[in-house]
């Protein structure tokens, strides 16, 4: 069959093919995604100042650096309202604005790159989000729903909490006020010194190489470990439902002992070993003191066992 095409057909035909073309072309810009806008702001910032950083949904990283400013860089969603970055006497706001209302899937995932003076103090919070800092040396409040905190602590107090994440702090061994806590997730302490409050629902408290005055450790289930100085006069608590607590102490240790557990064995590595709490029951207890006593430790588990020993 041969087909012919005369002029006028060859128009409309090139204009239907024009047209389909172009609806191509439209519909892939449509289905391509949009480019986040990326940010790199610079304000002056007091050199111990205060910082406060909210992010809704992405990712917050803040260094500390040796420079009297703040500098912010990183991209924004493509729904986010507008971006704050300003500063009110020793205080600077850096904030990821979004609408109060909104209908359908919005896109305000925001990373931040926040370089802030060393001696800042911090107070960030999210709620889809990661946080991360690094060489900051002033006090720290870390506050996210869903979402991994990660810090280091150089002698300033810290409060970091999480409901569904781990939360992970690198010390340098100067005396702080630490205060840890997650719903659904482990913690993980290393290198602290001072006081320390660890608390998690679901998942494990490691702590390690600490010299403490005190520290109180509690977890729904999951396991704790301690390997750390208790100093004299200090006080070490301990309480798990399900999970098994292993003690490490570094060093001479001087305190009162009280350790039981309803379903899981003692087993002391350093004076007397425990007995059992009844001939009917799993459950064994151990009282004694070490030294001049004058320290005080706790331990009590539901399911799980303990171990207790020194280095």
């Amino acid at each position: 069959m041969i087909f012919s095409v005369t002029g006028s057909d060859a128009e409309t035909l090139e204009r239907n093919c024009m047209k389909k073309l172009t609806l191509m072309l439209f519909g892939i810009l449509l289905a391509s995604p949009a480019i986040a806008e990326k940010i790199d702001l610079t304000n002056d910032a007091d050199p111990k100042g205060d910082v406060d950083v909210f992010n809704l949904s992405g990712d917050i990283e803040i260094i500390g650096w040796d420079r009297n400013e703040i500098r912010v860089t990183g991209t924004l969603g493509d729904d986010v309202e507008e971006f704050i970055f300003e500063r009110d006497g020793k205080t600077t706001t850096i904030k990821v604005k979004v609408p109060s209302r909104t209908r359908g899937h919005k896109d305000y995932s925001s990373d931040l790159r926040i370089r802030v003076p060393k001696g800042s103090s911090i107070d960030v919070s999210g709620v889809s989000t990661d946080i991360e800092v690094e060489g900051v040396q002033g006090e720290q409040e870390l506050n996210s729903v869903s979402g991994d905190i990660e810090t280091e602590i150089f002698g300033a107090d810290v409060d970091a909490q999480t409901v569904s994440g781990d939360v992970d702090v690198e010390g340098t061994n100067k005396v702080a006020d630490v205060n840890l806590e997650s719903v659904s997730g482990d913690i993980t302490a290393d290198g602290l010194s001072g006081e320390i409050r660890a608390n998690t629902v679901s998942g494990d408290i490691d702590i390690t190489h600490g010299d403490f005055s005190s520290a109180r450790l509690e977890t729904v289930n999951g396991d704790v470990n301690f390997v750390a100085v208790l100093r004299p006069k200090g006080r070490l608590d301990v309480e798990t439902i399900n999970g098994t607590v292993d003690i490490m102490f570094v060093g001479d240790v001087s305190a009162k002992f009280d350790i039981e557990t309803f379903n899981g064995r003692i087993r002391n590595c350093f004076g007397p070993d425990a007995e059992r709490t009844s001939k009917y029951a799993p459950g064994w207890e151990l009282s004694f003191t070490e030294g001049d006593g004058n320290g005080h430790v706790t331990i009590a588990t539901l399911n799980g066992g303990v171990r207790l020993c020194k280095e």
